[in-house]
């Protein structure tokens, strides 16, 4: 637009000059276009310099007022100059055209209809001066050509803004999006540490703990019964070690390194959770697909597993426990059964002496995961069962 403005500008004056040679006004052309073209190019208080620099995003109604009250008496001396060299040569008047797009861009909607209203007149009359007579052509297209100009313009204009707001809708979701991301990334991570700690360290420590008061309690009756706990309860602090290691490092349970099948795993938890108290025996149906179970499944059931023989082991006073692992063609069944008190399923954790406080969510949890499903039997004085189905992952 800018370069427009200075080819109509030159193309007027240069017309002029060859249409009008020696004419006294030539003088005041000259210095007027000369004048017009200083204002334009290089505009008081660095008015459109100022404009210049700012995002295109950003209409005249959208700015701040202070930023434009050089605008106005800029673009005001730059429209009287152009309408002096208009009153003294009609030719200059298409450098309105430009001046249309100047004022939109930088007035408010109002004094930008003004200013179009003002500059079309001039326009008009200039033409018809030039016509030396009256033209209806010329007395209606100015007008038509600056109402379709504007109404383009604006159009454009409302179009810029509701895409902006658009865009920032999409910037402002996409930063919810991200908040909510990371609450959620932090409650999942939270709860992932809680079940690992729940069934590796928790579990180990109370482990521990029941043996070394076993052990305090056959001191002095039978020495070779309470080194035979410690030495048990070292080999669980040896093992609880390990699992603390592995989860620091954000590795699988310990019972599944070095590329351990579920059921050795299964049956090496069997060893560790048995004792004068509590017998925990392993059953394997189709032990040949065991290989093949996906290692989040495995690491899955093997936690499950140790979280359910702990409430087995602290609340059921049960003396037997099976682990029984079953594949399906979708999907593979751990049931865990004992012999204990039972318990009411629909009572609270709290009352329920076969339920933990917090094993039993986690364990839902787990199996909920991977898309399983996690179920419990169980009544007063006829044991447990807990039945955790995970489904397979099809095969890659």
């Amino acid at each position: 637009m800018h370069v427009a403005f200075f080819l109509l500008l030159g193309g007027a004056l240069a017309r002029f000059l060859l249409r009008h040679p020696g004419e006294t006004r030539t003088p005041w052309i000259i210095a007027l276009s000369v004048v017009l073209a200083v204002l334009y190019a290089v505009p008081s208080a660095g008015a459109v310099r100022g404009h210049a620099g700012l995002s295109g995003r950003e209409s005249a109604r959208d700015r701040p007022r202070d930023r434009l009250p050089a605008v106005p008496g800029w673009l005001a001396a730059v429209v009287a100059v152009w309408m002096v060299l208009v009153l003294l040569a009609p030719s200059f008047a298409w450098c309105a055209v430009p001046l249309f797009y100047t004022g939109l861009r930088m007035l408010p909607t109002r004094a930008a209809l003004v200013l179009v209203l003002v500059l079309t007149v001039f326009v008009v009359a200039a033409q018809l001066r030039l016509a030396g007579g009256f033209d209806p052509n010329l007395l209606l297209a100015p007008p038509a050509v600056a109402a379709i100009a504007t109404a383009v313009f604006l159009q454009m204009e409302r179009q810029t803004a509701r895409q902006r707001a658009l865009i920032d809708d999409l910037i402002r979701t996409r930063r919810e999006l991200a908040a909510a991301e990371r609450r959620s990334g932090t409650l999942a991570e939270r709860q992932r540490l809680s079940m690992e700690i729940h069934d590796t360290l928790a579990q180990g420590l109370s482990s521990q703990q029941m043996l070394l008061q076993a052990a305090d309690r056959v001191w002095e009756s039978d020495p070779g019964k309470a080194r035979a706990h410690v030495r048990t309860a070292e080999a669980v602090t040896e093992h609880n070690l390990d699992e603390a290691r592995r989860f620091v490092h954000d590795l699988g349970p310990a019972d599944l390194a070095r590329g351990t099948a579920l059921d050795q795993a299964l049956r090496a938890l069997a060893r560790r959770e048995s004792g004068e108290r509590l017998t925990v025996r392993v059953h394997v149906d189709d032990a040949g697909r065991v290989p093949h179970v996906p290692e989040r499944v495995r690491s899955a059931l093997l936690r499950i597993a140790q979280g359910a023989l702990a409430n087995v082991r602290e609340h059921s006073g049960a003396r037997t426990a099976t682990l029984t692992l079953t594949l399906l063609d979708d999907q593979v069944v751990l049931d865990v059964a004992d012999d204990g008190r039972g318990f009411t399923p629909g009572e609270p954790p709290a009352a329920s002496p076969g339920v933990r406080g917090h094993g039993m969510p986690a364990m839902r949890a787990r199996a909920s995961q991977l898309g399983g499903t996690l179920t419990v039997e169980s009544a007063p004085a006829e044991g447990t069962v807990l039945s955790a189905a995970i489904p397979l992952e099809s095969p890659r």
